[in-house]
């Protein structure tokens, strides 16, 4: 079956989603200008990319040998993991999942650190090694402010966690503390990292060129190797003999556009999500990416298309005219179709109680949904293009996690397409998933933080 010509109508409708070349020059300048401005000591406080120092300096070089430990906490629940590093890029990695219930998430800062600790010690009794001395990395993926590879301090809390006397406060304090409450496990905390930073160092044990972590999940962030000379907010020696050139940024870059920098791309989708979210006004480039909302950016065209008589003979449904009805996870089902078949679709479209879908409904939905994620991947694209163009490394690696760019099926092959057209000729990069980012990655900081020491 060929595939259905798409009416000229719903074309002229969508053209607002699509980004066009020189919207993507512009926005890579944008993007530049706005990380500039995170690295600088004088625009940092208003800057909305705020291009927080990691402290990493030093990336895997597949040397990194021993047993580790990586906390991973960044939601509801976290990971304690026990990996082992041996020759040649092989590693054993064991791991545990536990809970932290409601009463937790909303009771006090020691309460929360003394159930973590709690079950780093049941873990390492599980596995044998609650005996001996371990060195740890710790994945927070919560906004922090880093004055040291082993020093953050919270800015606020995120997804549903509001314990007290944690803001503020340097958080690898307070789970020093509350191991030491207990005074039966010895574990040295050698970093504090976010997810994407795990990615990173993740991605580079096995590509050591690689210089970029990219998170495209339910939000997107990104970090990338700059020159210490160009980091102000950098406290730490920056010129003598063996002193490190290269720093690790976290942009925190799903804020991108929170000054109006992407007003001249958002369409009425974007602000009506906004509006409507719990953040309105904030991490606005996140809003037109990420998991979160490409589903409900798809469903609000798909309404808008059907109350002007363009989709289901006009006839939607209660289910499509309610909020966060149409999850992300159906933009890439109905993706997948092959062309002219339109299986996914169909199913999706009676899930949503509108069995009266034409071929041609098909055809146009699977048209809108791709005009929302081919934007995202673009704006992705840009984003990591003016970053590789920023460092001029001749070879880049960027290490790539997160669920819409694992699962939708065609947003790796967008972002090196639209990458390779604005990277400069001379620079040759490749994208990597990561398996399993932030669990590792943290591991990995800790292992070259040893290395580093000996």
């Amino acid at each position: 079956m060929a595939e259905m010509d798409v009416p000229e109508e719903i074309r002229e409708q969508c053209k607002e989603l699509v980004l066009t070349d020189k919207h993507i020059e512009e926005l890579m300048r944008r993007v530049v200008k706005e990380i500039n401005r995170g690295l600088s000591k004088e625009t940092h406080a208003e800057a909305d990319v705020k291009c927080f120092i990691t402290y990493v300096q030093d990336l895997p070089n597949g040397k990194e040998k021993g047993k580790f430990l990586a906390l991973d906490l960044g939601g509801t629940n976290f990971r304690v993991l026990l990996i082992v590093l041996k020759d040649e890029n092989e590693f054993e990695m064991l791991s545990k999942i536990y809970a932290i219930p409601q009463s937790i998430m909303l009771g006090s800062g020691t309460q929360l650190f003394d159930h973590i600790a709690e079950c780093l010690a049941n873990f390492m009794k599980e596995h044998s090694v609650y005996e001996e001395r371990l060195p740890l990395g710790f994945t927070f993926s919560f906004p922090l402010t880093q004055l040291g590879l082993t020093k953050g301090i919270l800015a606020r809390w995120t997804k549903g966690f509001n314990c007290s006397g944690v803001v503020g406060e340097d958080v690898v304090q307070l789970l020093k503390d509350a191991i030491a409450r207990r005074g039966d496990v010895q574990i040295d905390i050698c970093a504090i990292l976010n997810d994407t930073t795990g990615t990173l160092m993740s991605c580079a044990w096995k590509n050591h060129n690689c210089r970029i972590g990219l998170i495209v999940g339910t939000g997107s962030n990104a970090c990338y190797v700059e020159r210490v000379e160009n980091c102000d907010l950098f406290d730490g020696p920056k010129s003598g003999p063996n002193i490190k050139k290269h720093v690790l940024i976290n942009t925190e870059w799903g804020a991108f556009g929170d000054d109006g920098a992407l007003d001249f791309v958002r369409t009425e989708y974007d602000r009506e999500i906004d509006q409507h979210s719990i953040n309105p006004g904030r991490q606005l480039q996140e809003k037109m990416i990420s998991g979160m909302y490409m589903g409900e950016l798809a469903r609000l065209a798909i309404v808008r298309f059907t109350k002007a008589g363009l989709l289901f003979g006009g006839v939607g449904s209660d289910i499509l005219f309610k909020r966060g009805q149409f999850f992300t996870k159906y933009v890439s089902e109905i993706e997948s179709d092959k062309p002219g078949t339109y299986y996914n679709c169909r199913e999706v479209l009676e899930e949503l109680g509108l069995d009266h879908a034409t071929d041609e409904d098909c055809a146009n939905v699977r048209f809108i949904c791709e005009c929302v994620s081919s934007r995202a991947a673009h704006l992705v694209s840009a984003g990591i293009a003016a970053l590789i163009n920023k460092m001029d490394e001749p070879s880049v690696t960027v290490g790539v996690d997160g669920s819409v760019y694992r699962f939708h099926p065609k947003f790796h092959d967008l972002m090196v397409q639209k990458i390779r057209q604005f990277v400069k000729p001379h620079i040759s990069f490749d994208l990597m998933l990561s398996e399993d980012g932030s669990g590792r990655g943290a591991a990995l900081v800790a292992a070259v933080a040893c290395r580093e020491a000996q």
